[in-house]
């Protein structure tokens, strides 16, 4: 089964997002925080990761750069979740490592199709 990290501040994002991803087969690992998301992504080894931007500690952009530079890590995507939406924005995150953008909230067939794609199931 696929597993996926989602990493968000919001409860909210993240009961949504987790129902969602749950009723279409993926195994879901969730992280309040970008420092607890890095903490998850070594100890937990998702296939991919939802990462929002805006959060406490570690943000999305520090925290995907530390997941994409570290070997452990390395090779598993980071999809950027975030209400960002600026070119500036899309444009960092790429230079963070993120392998796509999706702007909150995500339509549920766009973030399957995305996560699919990038995963190969």
């Amino acid at each position: 089964m696929t597993r996926i990290l989602i990493v968000d501040d919001s409860p909210t994002q993240l009961n949504g997002l987790s129902k969602v991803l749950a009723k279409n087969g993926y195994d879901i690992i969730t992280a309040d925080d970008g420092e607890q998301g890095v903490e998850k992504a070594v100890s937990e080894k998702p296939d991919i990761i939802l990462m929002d931007v805006v959060m406490p500690n570690l943000n999305g952009f520090q925290a995907t750069r530390q997941i994409t530079r570290n070997p452990e890590t390395s090779h598993i995507p980071v999809i950027m979740l975030t209400s960002k939406d600026q070119e500036t924005d899309r444009v960092w995150a790429e230079r963070q490592g993120a392998s796509d953008y999706l702007i909150k909230p995500p339509n549920e067939s766009d973030l399957l199709t995305k996560i699919k794609s990038i995963i190969g199931s």
